[in-house]
């Protein structure tokens, strides 16, 4: 291959080069791509902080535009700590999750100036609320042991009428309103895990404790149209409406963040073959991947998709800062980008995608069509700085199986929404039914009190998609198990990727240009 940045993340395929090793679902995908396919490979991983808990200590001590922690801790003050739910990381991390460090430290902190009035806050939104088993693994036993059940560590809950409150609305309307407990602490703590440049900074707070009044105020059709990209938070609707609700919020309680970065220690190490280069691998790594294609190839997608959420993810931090939030966040992004963005030279007439086995919401759960449209079209198409990867107009080619299959304990009114998109597709009409699915007492009941997503969730899912809908000609997905939920989804199907890639050709032009997005590892893409 011919590697055309300095780096060597970026090639030119050449004849003779190939195949290539992609995840294509609970699946992989071994496949050859025509000449001259520019192959856009992640950033290996970058150097880690080491010792976390000494650099959560450190950050801590030594904040960025506040007082130290300590200096904010009185005794008989009431403290708040939220943190975020389990859509991050992916994959899981490998134990103990970096949270679960930042937490001892924290709650250590507080016990020293006897503190002992607090409350640990999975901040999950309209999320469904974590099981707890999830809570104890992303917390450690020792926190969850200690606070769970005396419900000193709980779920927010976004539709709990007694304990939200509206702390009033923002300069253009928005009204702000939030978890009662956070807003009237005298401090509130945010611990969070950014995983890419979307998480974050205003979102934390803004988003994370918020109702639905106060979310749908941006999860929106208008803004995710308007997100262009969410990994690019300047130029970001969307950011610009949570940045706009977190400064109201922050003129109103004492917020604390402490933010990390991790680096792109994606797979353990049987699996590490997955982290280089094709051209790079040795006989033993080819082996693995043809065996573990076969193996997967011969069982269900179901025991796969156990069979991989059991791999937990290595990550390692790689930054840890704390202190006032805007401040805190813009050394945050630069070490995300440090990590993940990578500068490539023009877009492309197709690209071609292989999208994972799970996705912030399908976490111990099947991804559903509505969720594998949002991977695809909502955040692997936004994984971009500047300029999408593929030109307006252009072709993406999907590879993952895209099962009509949805998990009724965790995505309940996403199939209510599924039957309603045999009616239409169209994002604005969609984004209409918003307040139906949000405000049914179904819906409300099964998010509060049996790990649901929100009744809103499946539309604010199809929204993410909307930016990547209109500026994509065509969308391919490979080989997948039920043709008429890629026909629902407003998508064609291919029985192999040579012949998407045809089929691409055929609106593109023969000479077409043509990117394969070689992830993960998480990468994003600036376009020069």
């Amino acid at each position: 291959m011919q590697a055309i940045d300095s780096e060597g993340l970026t090639y030119l395929t050449e004849k003779g080069d190939g195949p290539f090793n992609m995840m294509n679902g609970e699946t992989f995908a071994i496949e050859h791509v025509p000449v001259g396919t520019r192959i856009l490979y992640p950033r290996p991983p970058l150097p880690n902080v080491g010792d976390l808990r000494a650099a959560v200590r450190k950050a801590l001590d030594n904040p960025i535009g506040m007082d130290p922690l300590k200096a904010l801790l009185k005794p008989g003050m009431k403290v708040t700590i939220a943190f975020d739910d389990i859509s991050l990381a992916l994959p899981l991390m490998k134990t103990p999750d970096c949270r679960q460090i930042a937490l001892e430290v924290v709650l250590d902190y507080l016990a020293e100036a006897g503190v002992d009035d607090f409350h640990l806050v999975v901040a999950v939104a309209l999320h469904r609320h974590m099981h707890d088993h999830e809570v104890r693994y992303q917390c450690g036993r020792k926190i969850y042991n200690a606070y769970w059940h005396k419900r000193k560590l709980y779920n927010y809950d976004a539709e709990d009428k007694d304990d939200n409150i509206v702390l009033g609305h923002t300069e253009n309307g928005h009204i702000v309103e939030i978890h009662k407990r956070s807003a009237t602490s005298d401090l509130l703590i945010y611990v969070n895990l950014n995983l890419i440049a979307l998480n974050g900074g205003h979102k934390s707070v803004g988003v994370g404790l918020a109702t639905y009044r106060c979310i749908r105020t941006n999860h929106n059709v208008e803004h995710n149209m308007g997100a262009r990209s969410i990994n690019d938070p300047p130029r970001s609707r969307l950011h610009k409406t949570f940045d706009e609700i977190g400064r109201y919020v922050e003129k109103n309680v004492k917020v604390f963040h402490l933010e990390m970065t991790v680096d792109t220690s994606t797979f353990p190490w049987y699996l590490n073959y997955l982290q280089k280069q094709e051209h790079k691998w040795n006989a033993i790594d080819w082996m693995t991947s043809r065996i573990n294609k076969l193996s997967m190839d011969c069982t269900p997608l179901a025991l796969n998709r156990k069979i991989f959420f059991a791999n937990k993810a290595p990550y390692k931090v790689t930054s840890v800062q704390a202190g006032e939030c805007e401040a805190v966040h813009k050394i945050t992004l630069e070490n995300v980008y440090k990590q993940q963005n990578i500068k490539i030279k023009g877009q492309s007439d197709i690209y071609i995608i292989p999208i994972p086995y799970v996705m912030p919401y399908s976490v111990h759960a099947v991804m559903n069509p509505i969720l594998v449209q949002a991977m695809g079209l909502g955040y692997m198409f936004n994984f971009y700085k500047g300029r999408p990867v593929v030109k307006e107009g252009g072709t993406i080619i999907f590879l993952h199986p895209l099962e009509e299959k949805f998990y009724p304990v965790h995505h309940p009114s996403y199939i209510e929404l599924w039957e309603k998109l045999k009616e239409t597709t169209d994002s604005h009409k969609i984004d209409h039914y918003a307040d139906e699915l949000a405000t049914n007492p179904k819906y409300i009941e099964l998010y509060r009190h049996h790990n649901a997503y929100h009744g809103f969730h499946p539309v604010s899912m199809w929204n993410w998609g909307a930016h990547g809908r209109a500026h994509c000609g065509q969308v391919i997905t490979v080989n997948p198990r039920s043709p008429s939920a890629a026909q629902r989804l407003g998508w064609e199907a291919a029985p192999n990727l040579t012949q998407a890639i045809e089929m691409a050709k055929t609106k593109q032009g023969s000479n077409a240009s043509i990117s394969l997005c070689h992830s993960p590892p998480i990468a994003m893409w600036e376009v020069e």
